[in-house]
């Protein structure tokens, strides 16, 4: 199985940055504006749906507030097709900001190039937006 890890600095309190990663209904609007174009909550899962109209279908797994951590599974729709996915958000305090840590671990392994890209570039668009969201570290 796949594992992949990213962890970047954000110039925001943990607070601010734990506010708009649980913020699950509005990852079009606070954490992936552009990227994500509409976010729908029903029960346990989540939609996201992208600008293209593909949809992915997520299930929310876990929002713990004390542990600022949040777990959840692509159910359907991931690409490329995977067979097993599991992730989860971190927010920690680190010196005078926020660091978020992104860990998903996937099947197969034969993706994971692919997904490695991906959540690269989406934790740094998600770092742009909290910070452009005007709440300073």
């Amino acid at each position: 199985m796949a594992s992949i890890r990213h962890e970047i600095a954000i110039n925001a309190s943990p607070h601010h940055v734990w506010e708009v990663i649980r913020d699950i209904g509005a990852v079009h609007e606070r954490l992936l504006p552009g990227r994500v174009a509409g976010t729908r909550i029903e029960g346990v899962h989540r939609f996201l749906t992208f600008p293209d109209g593909h949809v992915i279908r997520e299930l929310i797994i876990s929002v713990d507030d004390d542990t600022r951590r949040l777990a959840y599974s692509v159910a359907e729709g991931a690409r490329p097709r995977l067979d097993y996915h599991h992730a989860c958000f971190e927010v920690r305090a680190d010196a005078d900001h926020a660091r978020l840590i992104w860990t998903t671990d996937l099947l197969p392994d034969s993706a994971a190039p692919e997904v490695r890209i991906r959540t690269q570039y989406g934790i740094a668009e998600m770092k742009q937006a909290i910070e452009a969201s005007g709440e300073p570290g």
